[in-house]
């Protein structure tokens, strides 16, 4: 039986090898041989999230599932926003394989995946990256996706002054790429050929009239029906892909609102990330189209990670 700490797993767990693990979890999805279900999440009294995220991945392989809470709150503080471990176990007899540390696996994982939709979705000629939410995903998606476009330009912006400031000298000295905090976020994306967006906002901020032609967005901050950062105009006028979209159907508000208004329809949905990798959905059409991702995070992409660090 292995546990890996959060220290080892940070240290194994690059953002290159997680961007494979990514594309393997995605092709064994849609491809049929892994399976999971939705995942169950229970709110708290005080608003916070402990949530329970199972998967499959094949008679021959194993199954596990994350088991984590999600406290918002700790933005600022020493704690991370999301804690828990991912539990492995082997398919052939059921046997406890192992745990991982799943605040490492959930930030690593998620720019991972959003730089596996980039490379997919942004433009091949993409170097201007704007990060919304200075916070761990902001730092794991600027490392995640400097390994598929050549960034040259950052800017980010944050409700919080002191954490954008922290996060520009942090990421400018490790990554040697300038970065510039944005006064604004209509600021931060001005021009931008990357948006993410990574922050628990329960309303849309992201407006159509902001982004310019070309774009490729990743909405990643929200993961509920009920909430989202992204406008209805602007998921209208957009490419709209899912990380599965069974999930996005019952999950996803960046969806699910725009749909319940008539501003979409079910079919506005392109496909999803692992149908693209299998060619079983089409990628941007034109330099001139506004791409959006939207990834409400899988247990698949848990369960993958745990199976590199515990076998």
């Amino acid at each position: 039986m292995r546990i890996v700490e959060a220290a080892e797993a940070r240290e194994r767990l690059t953002p290159q090898v997680c961007i494979d693990l990514m594309k393997e979890a995605f092709i064994a999805l849609e491809g049929g041989r892994a399976d999971q279900p939705l995942r169950s999440i229970v709110k708290l009294p005080d608003g916070e999230s402990f949530g329970f995220m199972p998967a499959y991945l094949g008679p021959e392989d194993c199954f596990g599932a994350k088991v984590i809470t999600a406290f918002h709150k700790n933005a600022g503080t020493a704690y991370p926003s999301h804690m828990g471990y991912v539990m492995l176990f082997e398919s052939r007899h059921g046997s406890f394989v192992g745990m991982a540390d799943a605040s490492v696996i959930t930030e690593v994982r998620t720019g991972a995946v959003s730089a596996v939709a980039t490379d997919l979705l942004a433009r091949k000629n993409a170097r201007s990256l704007a990060i919304i939410g200075a916070g761990t995903q902001g730092r794991s998606h600027l490392a995640a996706i400097r390994c598929v476009r050549d960034i040259e330009e950052v800017r980010v912006y944050d409700l919080n002054p002191q954490s954008a400031q922290r996060y520009a000298a942090e990421m400018q000295q490790k990554h040697g790429v300038p970065v510039r905090v944005a006064a604004s976020a209509q600021d931060c994306v001005r021009g931008a050929d990357i948006i993410c967006t990574l922050t628990p906002s329960r309303e849309p901020f992201l407006k159509r009239e902001w982004i310019q032609p070309g774009a490729h967005i990743n909405a990643v901050g929200t993961f509920s029906p009920v909430t989202r950062e992204v406008t209805s105009e602007l998921v209208a006028a957009s490419r709209l892909y899912s990380d599965y979209t069974a999930s996005m159907k019952k999950e996803c508000g960046e969806y699910l609102i725009p749909l319940s208004e008539g501003m979409i329809d079910e079919g506005h949905i392109v496909g999803s990330i692992g149908e693209v990798l299998l060619g079983r959905a089409p990628a941007r059409g034109s330099d001139d189209e506004i791409t959006l991702f939207d990834a409400l995070g899988l247990a698949v992409e848990d369960v993958m990670c745990a199976r590199y660090l515990c076998t």
